[in-house]
C-alpha cells in the first residue's frame, strides 16, 4: 500500500495546481474570481467525462490496471507542465485543466480498485489510506503556488510523471477482479433501493461542500498562506485514516454522519471566527480540513455493502459522476458569493450539504447493520 499511496500523492498534485496559485494571481489582478472558479471546475468536469468514458469503454479492463494508471498519470503530467507555458486563464488553460481531470479518472478510481484488492475486513481503512493520499497530493501545490504559479504547474507535472513510474512497482492483491460493464439499466436501483438512495444523498451532500472548500480555502486565508492551506488539507489525510479505522469497527454510516456534522459546523463557524475571534480561525480550519474529507471513502463502501454484486460497478460510477458534477455549481457559486459577500458568508452556503448528508447517513445506519458486508464487491 505504501507504493500505491506514494504514487497517488505524486499524481494528484496535478488536480489543484491551478487552484493553489489562484490567491496570488487574484491579488496581482492576473485572473478574476470567475476565472479562478473555472480553473477548478474544469478539472471536475474533465474527471466526470473521463470516468464515464472509462466505464463505457471498459478501459480499466482492457489494460492492466497499473499500466492504465501509469499512462493516465503520464498524460496528466504532460498537461500540467504544458500549462506553465500558457496564460494562467483562458480557453487553452481550461482545455488543459479538462484534460488533466479526465486523466484523473485513470488514477483515482483505478487506485481504489488496486487498494481494495488487498482488503481483508479492513476495506474502510484501505480506501481511507488512498483518499488520504489523494488529499495530501491535492495539497502539495499549495506549498509552491504563492512563489510562482508556473513553478506550481511544472512541479506538479514532474510529480505526476514520477508517480507514473512508481505505480509500476505496485503488485495488485489476490482479490483483484474485472469490473462489470457500466449499465444504465441498473441505475434505477440507486433510487428504488432506500439504502442506496440514502447513501447517495449522503455522498451528494458531502461533495457539495468538499471541493468548493478545497478550491477556496486558499482565497479565504489570502496570498502567502500556501503552507497553511497545505496543513489544512494534510489534516484531511489524518481524518481519512482515523475514520477508516473506526468505520471498520463500528457502523460506517454513523461514523460518516459524525464527520459531516463536524464539517458542517466548521463551515458555519469559520467566518464568524474570522470576524470576532481570529485566534480560532486556524484551529477551526484544521478541524474542518480533517473532517471535510474524512468520510469520503465510506460512501463508496456503503454502496458496496448495499448494492447487488452485478450492479456495484455501475452504481459506484453513477455515484461518482453525480457527485463531481455537483461540485461545479458549488465551486462557481463560491466564486460569485465570496468576493461579493465575503468568504465567511460564502462558506456558510456549503453547510447545508454536510448537515443534510449527515441526516441521510444517520437514517441509513440501522439498515446498514442488517446488510451483509461484501469487501470484494468494490472490484466488480
Amino acid at each position: 500500500m505504501g507504493v500505491l499511496c506514494a504514487a497517488v500523492v505524486l499524481v494528484l498534485s496535478v488536480w489543484f495546481a491551478g487552484t493553489a496559485a489562484a490567491p496570488a494571481l487574484l491579488a496581482a489582478g492576473r485572473i478574476t474570481p470567475a476565472q479562478a472558479g473555472w480553473l477548478a471546475a474544469c478539472v471536475q468536469l474533465g474527471f466526470v467525462a473521463g470516468t464515464l468514458a472509462s466505464a463505457l469503454l471498459g478501459l480499466a479492463d482492457r489494460w492492466p490496471e497499473r499500466w492504465f494508471f501509469a499512462a493516465a498519470a503520464a498524460l496528466a503530467g504532460v498537461a500540467a507542465w504544458s500549462q506553465s507555458a500558457l496564460e494562467p486563464a483562458g480557453p487553452a488553460a481550461y482545455a488543459l485543466r479538462l484534460l488533466a481531470g479526465a486523466c484523473m479518472a485513470g488514477v483515482y478510481p483505478v487506485g481504489m480498485k488496486l487498494a481494495a484488492s488487498w482488503a481483508r475486513g479492513d476495506l474502510g481503512l484501505l480506501i481511507g489510506l488512498l483518499v488520504g493520499a489523494l488529499t495530501l497530493g491535492s495539497g502539495l501545490p499549495h506549498l509552491l503556488g504563492d512563489l510562482d504559479w508556473q513553478l506550481a504547474y511544472r512541479v506538479a507535472g514532474l510529480c505526476a510523471l514520477a508517480g507514473a513510474g512508481l505505480i509500476l512497482a505496485f503488485r495488485p492483491g489476490p482479490l483483484l477482479a474485472p469490473r462489470g460493464a457500466f449499465r444504465l439499466a441498473v441505475l434505477r436501483e440507486a433510487w428504488s433501493d432506500p439504502r442506496l438512495r440514502l447513501a447517495n444523498a449522503g455522498y451528494l451532500g458531502h461533495m457539495w461542500e468538499l471541493y468548493a472548500m478545497w478550491a477556496w480555502i486558499g482565497a479565504f486565508l489570502g496570498a502567502g498562506g500556501g503552507p497553511w492551506v497545505f496543513a489544512v488539507l494534510a489534516a484531511g489525510a489524518l481524518g481519512c485514516v482515523g475514520l477508516g479505522l473506526l468505520a471498520d469497527r463500528f457502523n460506517r454510516a454513523r461514523m460518516a454522519a459524525a464527520a459531516m456534522l463536524i464539517s458542517g459546523c466548521c463551515a458555519l463557524l469559520i467566518g464568524p471566527a474570522a470576524l470576532w475571534l481570529p485566534a480560532l480561525v486556524w484551529p477551526v480550519a484544521l478541524l474542518w480540513g480533517a473532517a471535510v474529507v474524512a468520510d469520503s471513502a465510506q460512501f463508496s463502501a456503503c454502496v458496496v455493502q448495499c448494492a447487488p454484486a452485478h450492479a456495484t460497478g455501475s452504481l459506484l460510477t453513477a455515484q461518482t459522476c453525480l457527485g463531481f458534477l455537483l461540485t461545479v455549481p458549488a465551486i462557481q457559486l463560491m466564486a460569485w458569493v465570496g468576493p461579493a459577500w465575503g468568504w465567511g458568508a460564502a462558506f456558510m452556503l456549503l453547510a447545508p450539504g454536510p448537515l443534510l448528508g449527515a441526516w441521510a447517513m444517520w437514517r441509513l445506519a440501522p439498515q446498514l447493520d442488517r446488510s451483509p458486508s461484501a469487501p470484494g464487491a468494490l472490484m466488480r
